[in-house]
């Protein structure tokens, strides 16, 4: 199955052993919870969907690479105790707690997330001396006598014996235990994280037209030759950032990343022919209504591998301008809870302000550090905090020795412009997208282009909750004459399949 579809499956498993009885007893006790093993090639995603499952359910994430680890940092070291039996002293050998097991109860100490996943990576890949302490702990999830404190569930992950040389197989005993879930590569899967995690839009429109160097291993005589999903992600964040310190993203760069000396180069040339495009389209004068009609001309001339980067160049402008109005969304809202507090405080109970507001703030910054270690925040959502909290912060010196009254009205003033540039900011982003589409339907007419545009920004998260919250009247439009003609081909096809004259 694809990436999406093992997340889907170990959100339901997770959803599964995390659900209790009338008594707040788990229905599945820990040692029936069959561990989920992941099986895929390297860098196809599974530490990045574990991620956002722990995100999405809101529970703790702790990642553990089993390679890294000896008997005695897994099992514990041992130690001497003395023990009392039938009135007797005896010397006994115990163990102390293991690096992993006290690592999970540490975690719960100092965020106070009380369940979560422990993710144990390359875990068919332990030494020989570790490999039975393993089987006992998929069966009893206890490593020597410390077990993994209940509403901890555990998800494993390994590679093919094919990728890895250092891969044990398992036995069936071993596989018994374990609910296994095999992983392909699959750009369309990935597409979707991809636009979320805001990979580069020359990655994704080269990926559209070349979906085979998605993923590639092979052996070759000077070594092994590879690219993986990990592989354009990391190039991706490094393209943006030698953009943005403008540094000249070349076939070296792109060679460190891309470990496929063809595919390499073929993608360094497209890049090149991506940033002419860039410059050739205007994408700005696009999205503000006022593309020439040198502009236009072009597009209706160019080749089919040229539209599609148009179209995800306008994409990704599209995307840009969603993702920061509903980021200014989130963080207008958390600075909303937070100062509804702040006024029933300083108004009902004549708190001082200023130490009010400093408290509040302080709990946010609690709530983020929890939730960066716990990994129950995402990055964007981490940001997002940050945000509100720098806005909080800035509210101070505004409030500094006020009344309750006076100080709330500041706050007021300052969060209703905060709201008011909101409105302005997302009016603009509906402008830039209904003359995009306008664009597109006018160059492109009934051809497919429009098509393959609506589908995408369907596709893409961002541009799907602006949507949703704010509208677009063109891409309602758009949207419902293809569904209109899909409807329209369906019943020619069953009148064709019927023979109906």
């Amino acid at each position: 199955m694809n990436i999406q579809e093992a997340k889907e499956q170990i959100k339901n498993a997770m959803t599964a052993y995390f659900t209790k009885d009338d008594l707040g007893n788990y229905i599945v006790p820990i040692e029936k919870q069959r561990p989920v093993f992941l099986m895929g090639p390297p860098g196809v995603g599974k530490t990045a969907i574990m991620e956002q499952v722990a995100q999405e359910l809101g529970v703790g994430l702790l990642s553990y690479s089993m390679t890294h680890h000896t008997r005695q940092s897994a099992l514990g070291l041992p130690s001497i105790e003395e023990k009392t039996f039938n009135g007797k002293t005896y010397k006994v050998s115990e163990y102390t707690m293991s690096e992993i097991i006290s690592a999970v109860y540490e975690l719960m100490e100092k965020t106070g997330v009380k369940e979560g996943i422990l993710f144990l990576d390359e875990i068919n890949c332990v030494s020989e001396t570790l490999a039975p302490i393993m089987l006992q702990f998929l069966q009893y999830k206890i490593f020597g006598r410390h077990r993994v404190p209940d509403g901890w569930i555990v998800v494993t992950a390994g590679n093919p014996p094919e990728y890895n040389n250092s891969v044990r197989e398992f036995d069936i005993v071993t596989w018994d235990r374990l609910k296994r879930i095999d992983i392909e590569p699959d750009f369309n899967a990935w597409k979707k994280y991809a636009y979320k995690a805001g990979v580069h839009a020359s990655i994704i429109t080269y990926l559209e037209i070349r979906q085979g160097d998605f993923y590639s291993i092979e052996s070759t005589v000077e070594g092994k030759s590879f690219v993986t999903a990990r592989g354009w992600e990391d190039l991706s964040q490094m393209i943006i950032l030698y953009e943005k310190n403008n540094i000249q993203v070349d076939v070296k760069l792109i060679s460190q990343y891309v470990q496929n000396a063809k595919i390499a180069k073929s993608f360094a040339a497209y890049y090149d022919l991506f940033n002419k495009y860039k410059s050739d389209y205007q994408i700005d004068s696009i999205l503000s209504g006022k593309a020439s009609k040198e502009i236009k001309t072009r597009a209706k001339k160019a080749k089919f591998d040229e539209r599609l980067s148009l179209l995800g160049l306008i994409l990704d402008a599209i995307s840009s301008e969603t993702k920061t109005v509903m980021n200014l969304d989130v963080t207008i809202k958390t600075v909303m809870e937070v100062l509804s507090k702040f006024k029933k405080s300083v108004l009902n109970e004549k708190e001082n302000p200023t130490q009010t507001l400093q408290n509040l703030i302080e709990k946010q910054k609690s709530i983020l550090e929890n939730g960066r270690d716990a990994q129950t925040l995402s990055l964007n959502d981490q940001q997002i905090q940050h945000r509100a909290i720098a806005v909080l912060e800035n509210l101070l010196p505004s409030i500094k020795n006020l009344d309750g009254k006076k100080a709330f009205a500041n706050v007021k003033a300052d969060f209703d412009s905060r709201v008011k540039k909101l409105k302005e900011e997302s009016e603009s982003t509906k402008n830039k997208m209904n003359h995009a589409l306008s664009f597109a339907g006018e160059v492109f007419e009934k051809g497919q282009e429009i098509l393959v545009l609506v589908t995408e920004m369907t596709a893409n998260a961002n541009i799907v909750r602006f949507i949703s919250k704010y509208g677009c009247d063109e891409y309602f439009k758009y949207n419902q004459e293809l569904m209109f003609s899909d409807r329209a081909k369906a019943i020619e096809q069953k009148i064709d399949e019927l023979k109906i004259v």
